[in-house]
C-alpha cells in the first residue's frame, strides 16, 4: 500500500487544493476515473459554452431580419464546429494531465476509487492510504425510471459532446439547463427539437415570469412540452419513439426522433466511491454531508463541490475550494490562532446560456417573498433604454429584489441578450461591504448602452403593492 499526505477524489475544483498542497510540499494522490479537468471542462460549463456561443450568432443572425436585414446562412458545418470544440476541450485536459505525469510528488491513479477502510482507498485493486482527504467527486446524470429506456440507445450530456454527425432530429427528456442549453444548439444548427418537461416550467428553479419569456423564445424555433411526464420509449423504424402524459389533461401523447437525449437532473456519485467505508456519512440522497467548514463526519476527510449538492456550478466549487485549503492548512500547522472560515452564499450567481440567456443572483422573488422581509422591488425591461430599441426591444425581464430596511440587494433576475454579463454589476454590489444599491444610482452609465436598463430597473423600485420609491 502507498502512502501521501492527500488524497484527492475527483480532478475538477480539487485541483485547486490539490496544487496548493503540492506546492507546499505535501505528496498527493489524484484519483479520477476521467479526462483531468472534472465536469466543468470535459462535460459541462466550457463545451456546452463554445457550443452555445455559434447558437447565439445564428439566432441574432436570423433576428436582423426584423431590423431590416435579410441574412443567408450558406451552410453551417457541423463536424468543423464540434471538432474545434472537442480540439479546445481535450487539448486542456490533456495538458493538465501531461502536468500531473511529469511532476514528481503528485500521482494521478486512473480509475473510479472506493473507500475500502479507514483514509484507505482502492482503484482498480491497488490500494493507497492518506490521513487526509479530499472528495470531490462530482455527480453524474441521473437517468430516470423510464418503461424501455434500458432498450433503447440513448444519449447523456457526455454522448451529445461526442456526437460527430448531426442528427436530424432530437428529443430531449428534461426541462433544465441541459435542456436549455442542448436544445438551444442543435435547433440554432438545424436539427429539429423536441423537449419534454415534466415540471410546469423550464428552469423550475428560476420565477416561472422568468422562465416563461425563455421557454416562449425557444418554441418559436423547436416544440416545447412542458408538464409532460415521460412514460414509455422505445425504437421503430430506426426512430426513437416518446410517449409522454400530458400532467394536467391526462392525456397521452406521441413524439419522433433519430437520437434521444436524456437531460433529468444530476445525482450523486457517493455510491461509486463508498463513503461509508470510511465513515463519511451521505444524507437521503447520497450527497455526502459536511459542516460549514466543508469537514465531513470523519476527521480528516473534507468534502466540497457536486458531490456536497448544494450549488453545482463551478464558480461556486473554486470558492469554496480556497475555504478548504485555508482550512486544512489550519489544521497541517496546528494553528489555534486561526478561526475557520465559512463560505458566504448570499450573493451566489448562476445563468442558463439558452437563448435569451438567464442569469439571476441570490434570492428568486418567490424565495424573497417568502422570507418575511419588507421589500422593494424594480421591473424593467430592454425597451426602457435606448440600447434596448436599437436592438429591436427583444423580449426581455429585469427584476431586482432589495430589502426595505437596510438597503441590502436581495437577490435579481434577468432575462435576455447580454443577461449574464448584465448580473454582474448586481452581483457585485451584492459583495460590497453594504451591500446596498446606492452605488447603482452614484456611478454614471454610459449612455445609450445596455447596463442603463439594469439601473432603470433600480429607478422603478416600489414596496410591494405600493408605488415607486424612487425615480432616476
Amino acid at each position: 500500500m502507498k502512502n501521501y499526505d492527500l488524497i484527492v477524489i475527483g480532478s475538477g475544483a480539487g485541483m485547486n487544493v490539490a496544487s496548493s498542497a503540492y506546492e507546499r510540499g505535501m505528496k498527493v494522490a489524484i484519483v479520477e476515473h476521467g479526462p483531468i479537468g472534472g465536469t466543468c471542462l470535459n462535460r459541462g460549463c466550457i463545451p456546452t459554452k463554445i457550443l452555445t456561443y455559434v447558437a447565439d450568432i445564428l439566432v441574432q443572425a436570423r433576428h436582423l431580419e426584423s431590423l431590416g436585414v435579410k441574412v443567408k446562412v450558406e451552410s453551417i458545418d457541423y463536424p468543423a464546429i464540434m471538432k474545434r470544440m472537442r480540439d479546445e476541450v481535450d487539448g486542456s485536459s490533456q495538458s493538465q494531465g501531461d502536468s500531473i505525469d511529469a511532476a514528481e510528488g503528485i500521482d494521478w491513479y486512473r480509475g473510479t476509487g472506493k473507500f475500502v477502510d479507514d483514509y484507505t482507498v482502492e482503484i482498480d485493486g491497488e490500494k493507497i492510504k492518506a490521513p487526509n482527504v479530499l472528495i470531490v467527486a462530482g455527480s453524474r446524470p441521473m437517468v430516470p425510471d423510464i418503461k424501455g429506456l434500458d432498450e433503447v440507445e440513448y444519449l447523456l450530456n457526455d454522448e451529445a459532446l461526442h456526437l460527430m454527425d448531426q442528427p436530424k432530429s432530437m428529443i430531449i427528456v428534461g426541462g433544465g439547463y441541459i435542456a436549455a442549453e442542448f436544445g438551444h444548439f442543435f435547433s440554432a444548427v438545424g436539427t429539429e427539437v423536441t423537449i419534454l418537461g415534466r415540471n410546469p416550467y423550464m428552469v423550475k428553479n428560476e420565477d416561472t415570469d422568468i422562465s416563461e419569456i425563455l421557454r416562449e423564445e425557444l418554441s418559436k424555433r423547436m416544440n416545447v412540452q412542458t408538464n409532460h411526464e415521460v412514460i414509455e420509449v422505445k425504437e421503430q423504424d430506426e426512430l426513437k419513439v416518446v410517449t409522454a402524459r400530458d400532467r394536467l389533461t391526462g392525456e397521452t401523447n406521441e413524439f419522433k426522433a433519430e437520437v434521444l437525449l436524456i437531460a433529468a437532473g444530476r445525482r450523486s456519485n457517493a455510491d461509486l466511491f463508498m463513503p461509508d467505508k470510511t465513515g463519511v456519512n451521505t444524507d437521503e440522497h447520497g450527497w455526502v454531508i459536511v459542516d460549514e467548514y466543508f469537514r465531513t463526519s470523519k476527521k480528516g476527510i473534507w468534502a466540497f463541490g457536486d458531490a456536497i449538492g448544494k450549488y453545482q456550478f463551478r464558480h461556486v466549487a473554486n470558492d469554496e475550494s480556497q475555504i478548504v485549503w485555508y482550512n486544512l492548512s489550519k489544521v497541517l500547522d496546528n494553528d489555534k490562532d486561526r478561526e475557520f472560515l465559512t463560505m458566504d452564499y448570499h450573493a451566489v450567481p448562476r445563468a442558463v446560456f439558452s437563448y435569451p440567456p438567464i442569469a439571476a443572483v441570490g434570492m428568486t422573488f418567490k424565495e424573497a417573498n417568502e422570507s418575511g422581509n419588507q421589500l422593494y422591488v424594480g421591473e424593467a425591461d430592454y425597451s426602457v433604454g435606448a440600447k434596448g430599441f436599437a436592438m429591436g426591444n427583444p423580449p426581455s425581464k429585469i427584476r431586482v429584489i432589495i430589502d426595505a430596511e437596510s438597503k441590502r440587494i436581495l437577490g435579481a433576475s434577468i432575462v435576455g441578450p447580454y443577461s449574464p454579463i448584465l448580473i454582474q454589476e448586481i452581483v457585485n454590489l451584492m459583495y460590497t461591504k453594504e451591500g446596498t444599491f446606492y452605488p447603482m444610482f452614484q456611478a454614471m452609465h454610459i449612455h445609450p448602452a445596455l447596463p442603463e436598463v439594469v439601473q432603470r430597473a433600480f429607478g422603478r423600485m416600489a414596496p410591494l403593492g405600493g408605488d415607486h420609491a424612487h425615480q432616476h
